[in-house]
């Protein structure tokens, strides 16, 4: 096993809440029926849409392409039972892994209260 790629990504909170109201379709172009539903579980769901948001960004930077070679719903945090967060991807984003080579994700997600930071390691099995 080695590493392929590692990607970060930093969101400010507020400036992505402020974006979902003004762009209301917004949450349905970045997120799956799953993430929004895990969101919507909070009063405000903007912080845990935001590492989110993310999570994706620092996937795409694990693959080494930018905005644009996927949809961004295409990749999915889920949890497991234990509340640790896993990537799902979906669609061209699962074949460009493939043909990466990716055989195993590692995320880390993590938020304050006016920040929202995923890490994300790609690694061939």
């Amino acid at each position: 096993m080695s590493i392929i790629g590692v990607g970060t990504d930093v969101v400010e909170i507020d400036r992505f809440r402020t974006s979902l109201v003004r762009t209301p379709g917004l949450r349905d172009r970045l997120f799956t029926d799953h993430e929004r539903e895990y969101a919507a579980l909070k009063t405000d769901p903007s912080d845990r849409l935001a590492a989110r948001f993310a999570a994706k960004e620092a996937t795409m930077k694990a693959l080494g392409v930018g905005i644009g070679a996927m949809n961004m719903a295409e990749i999915e945090v889920v949890h497991h039972d234990d509340g640790r967060p896993e990537l799902v991807l979906h669609a061209q984003a699962a074949a460009l892994a493939a043909a990466r080579g990716v055989g195993r994700w590692h995320l880390s997600l993590t938020h304050t209260e006016s920040v929202a930071q995923a890490v994300v390691i790609a690694e061939s099995t």
